[in-house]
């Protein structure tokens, strides 16, 4: 999940966002800064239906609490332009279980929000009001301890050579900032590239091999959902999820194939990349090449982290801008989620809304226009992270804060 680097200085401030708008008025450039990101509801709210099961969403907050709890009371989060503290944040989804736990319908829930919590819409793209949603999900794929003719690709763990630099350490404007790469002689420079790292065998013999794969279309698209379950020949899986990237920014392989006039971008999903260089093998290098961009793997002992360090809730947990978004935040969102038949085979979408939490966040999903919902595992959770690229809404909810007398 990540876009590429022109130079090595770009880095320093990448912000390559998806663009976004205010809350009424169209927005005219991108959001930058967390005050740009959202703006604080006082009418025109939404109706706070949800469609799925409500144990899943305590299950969710719990964990969120979970990291909310590692940190400092006083830490210091922005809605908006407005400061909030980790203890505040905390006190409110607490509270916000207390309510779910009363069972209240739809009609109450929405009543007792608008009462007892403050609402922030996302700006969204630029030129519009909405919010891009995508989806991932974490994948299945055969796998080996050893290299064989068969497992020819390796899933890499973290090399040791890997430098990430806190850049407010040398100039407090930059907040925030960060840049990763490798030290040669005396100077830090980028890290290998996918290109470096697969064709010229950057890595080899560094003995970072946590498993091999069978096709590097399937290392490629690991890396792009960040997490995955490696079932071994043994019978036995292992799960992996990200540790870090060679901070290269992400190009969209997809967009590769439309720019080449190779597909239509209509036509773009997961699953017809992979059909489409399945039957062009031809090319398979020159479209991963085209993402400079390489995720590295650690092992986990149960299923995919957040960028929190909580374990991801299938169709609760959210990614977004690490820079713009409060990490750990309630969210509500409104989006379309496809009808599938028992072939597999999507029939239609339908809208659908429910709350969410701010729990991961991905190379791609830059501004305040952009979000990525966890769908899990499985058939159904692979076709929708396959093919959703829908419009919607975002919002973000704190408790409001104490009347003084």
């Amino acid at each position: 999940m990540l876009t590429t680097f022109k130079t090595f200085f770009n880095v320093l401030f990448l912000f390559v966002a998806t663009a976004l708008f205010a809350c009424h008025p169209v927005l005219k450039k991108e959001a930058r800064h967390p005050e740009e990101a959202l703006t604080p509801l006082s009418f025109s709210y939404p109706e706070f239906r949800d469609d799925m099961d409500t144990g899943s969403l305590v299950s969710a907050l719990q964990k969120n609490i979970q990291y909310l709890d590692r940190l400092d009371p006083q830490h210091i989060f922005y809605y908006g332009s407005q400061p909030v503290s980790c203890e505040h944040i905390k006190e409110g989804q607490e509270a916000f279980l207390k309510l779910l736990a009363e069972n209240p319908d739809p009609e109450q829930l929405s009543r007792a929000i608008r009462d007892d919590f403050l609402v922030f819409r996302a700006t969204g793209r630029e030129g519009n009001h909405q919010v891009l949603f995508t989806g991932y999900f974490e994948p299945v794929y055969e796998a080996a301890f050893s290299p064989d003719d068969s497992f020819k690709y390796p899933v890499y763990g973290r090399p040791d050579d890997l430098i990430t630099a806190d850049l407010s350490l040398f100039k407090s404007e930059l907040k925030g900032e960060r840049i990763i790469g490798r030290i040669r002689g005396w100077q830090l420079i980028p890290y290998y590239s996918r290109y470096h790292i697969d064709e010229e065998n950057a890595l080899k013999g560094r003995n970072l091999e946590i498993a091999w794969l069978k096709d590097p279309v399937d290392v490629a698209f690991l890396q792009i959902q960040g997490s995955g379950r490696l079932r071994l020949r043994d019978g036995t899986t292992i799960h992996v999820g990200y540790s870090t990237s060679n901070g290269l920014a992400y190009r969209s392989i997809g967009k590769r194939l439309v720019d080449k006039g190779l597909m239509r971008i209509e036509d773009v999903s997961m699953q017809a990349i992979r059909k489409h260089l399945s039957k062009n093998p031809n090319i398979v290098k020159d479209v991963l090449y085209y993402n400079p961009s390489y995720v590295f793997f650690q092992r986990l002992p149960t299923g995919p982290l957040g960028s929190i360090q909580v374990p991801l809730t299938p169709g609760r947990s959210l990614a977004l801008d690490s820079k713009l978004f409060p990490k750990g935040a309630l969210a509500f969102i409104s989006c379309k989620k496809p009808s599938i038949n028992d072939r597999g085979e999507i029939t239609g979408w339908q809208d659908f809304s429910r709350f969410v939490v701010n729990q991961d966040t991905g190379g791609a999903i830059k501004g305040a226009g952009r979000a990525d919902i966890f769908w899990g595992s499985g058939p159904y959770a692979e076709t929708v992270a396959g093919h959703l690229k829908h419009e919607g809404e975002l919002y973000l909810l704190i408790k409001k804060p104490p009347v003084s007398d």
